[in-house]
């Protein structure tokens, strides 16, 4: 569904309402006014035409705060959809959403190894095309796609230096050629970190680290209330930071990276070797190489109380958590946040990072920062995707109105 044109200026300040709903739920026309520094009658106008074309809904009144109660406006959730994309280095998830980030189709998921791999863009670009093509979903309603990945990534030029090579072309042009739909692609840990700030534990606070706990140990970084991404977009690669002594090489090229001892990637590997050697433990494998389905197994055995995947998980987060003593000793965060695919064993997580941080951290400056567990968990990039894409929602609409 496409707002109407009447003219640009109409066009851009509906979109502007829209995504603002998206954000906040619920609002009225005079908290909009005030967002926006336009007239309530202006406001009321753009509201009652976005109502007509199905895009808002009204929501209510809101409580009484003593006078009159103002009528609130919602977003109505299937006025349009939102293809979302999360890659890891192994794996592709393939999720469409409506404006509530509800799945409104089955999800995709597919291996899919980025490294050294010259096929893996034609492989993303087919699936994404099947999965839209059996959504059964006019195409016309899907607002755009928001995807992250792992890697180097420059959100300004849509490229990704270190994955998805499109031949010379900024990635996401190419993939809009190929789908024949807006694309917006973002670092993985930096979607997620967004997921947290717009949807999750941390909304609205003002500087918060996210850790991406998946194959690698990525890091979003909220400062002052926004996304920081450093000098050149790449700010956040705790994964590369120098802390382990048996001068593992790391596959970017370095040694003794953090992720060299205490990823997921690491976890499963170690788990491959401690089955091989007979450990005793409830995890049975007969891949030779890291796998999504060994690494759910894991992590569901440390669920069960499996003490030999307790014991890689806890040797793992006590190594993030002398990493996360650095980081607060440099970034003095209100929140660190715990999210990405292994959220989930958190509770397992939390002691051996904390009796890191006992050992590591000064004691004034660890106390003032909170260790929190995500609510988004495993869903933070598939709702970060959508968050991106909804960012540049208004931009997008803008752009089709002057052609």
């Amino acid at each position: 569904m496409e707002i109407k044109p009447k003219t640009v200026k109409s066009v851009q300040l509906k979109s502007m309402i829209v995504k603002q709903l998206y954000f906040d739920k619920a609002l009225s026309c005079a908290e909009l006014s005030e967002l926006f520094e336009k007239s309530i009658p202006s406001i009321t106008k753009a509201v009652n035409e976005l109502m007509s074309e199905g895009f808002v809904v009204e929501q209510g009144y809101a409580p009484s705060s003593g006078g009159r109660r103002p009528l609130l406006y919602s977003i109505k959730p299937d006025a349009m959809y939102i293809l979302a994309v999360a890659m890891d280095q192994l794996s592709t998830r393939i999720q469409l959403l409506d404006l509530s980030n509800r799945p409104v189709a089955g999800s995709l998921t597919l291996e899919l190894k980025l490294l050294n791999n010259n096929e893996a863009l034609g492989i993303l670009i087919k699936n994404i095309n099947s999965y839209i093509a059996k959504a059964n979903v006019p195409k016309e309603k899907i607002a755009g796609i928001g995807m992250g990945m792992p890697g180097f990534v420059n959100v300004v030029q849509g490229i990704n230096y270190t994955y998805l090579n499109a031949g010379g072309k900024s990635l996401t042009q190419y993939l809009r050629e190929q789908t024949g739909l807006p694309v917006y692609i973002d670092n993985d840990s930096s979607l997620i970190a967004l997921a947290e700030q717009k949807f999750g534990i941390a909304k609205a606070q003002q500087n918060v680290m996210v850790i991406n706990l998946g194959w690698g140990i990525g890091l979003g970084m909220i400062v002052n209330g926004d996304i920081f991404r450093g000098h050149n977009g790449f700010a956040g690669e705790l994964s590369h930071i120098p802390l382990s002594d048996d001068d593992t090489l790391c596959n970017c090229g370095k040694r003794g990276c953090l992720e060299t001892v205490a990823s997921m990637l690491v976890v499963v590997q170690k788990g491959i070797e401690g089955i091989k050697c007979g450990r005793v433990t409830s995890l049975k494998n007969t891949d030779s190489s890291p796998s999504k389905a060994l690494a759910d197994a894991i992590l569901d055995a440390a669920d069960n109380g499996d003490q030999f995947a307790i014991d890689l998980l806890s040797d793992a987060a006590y190594k993030i958590g002398k990493a996360l003593a650095i980081l607060i000793h440099i970034m003095n965060p209100q929140t660190i946040v715990l999210s990405g695919r292994g959220a989930r064993a958190g509770k397992i997580l939390m002691a051996p990072i904390q009796q890191a941080l006992h050992k590591y951290c000064i004691p004034r400056l660890a106390e003032s920062t909170q260790l929190l567990i995500s609510n988004l968990g495993f869903d933070a990039e598939l709702i970060g995707a959508a968050v991106l894409m909804m960012e540049n929602f208004d931009k997008e609409v803008k752009t089709r109105a002057k052609v």
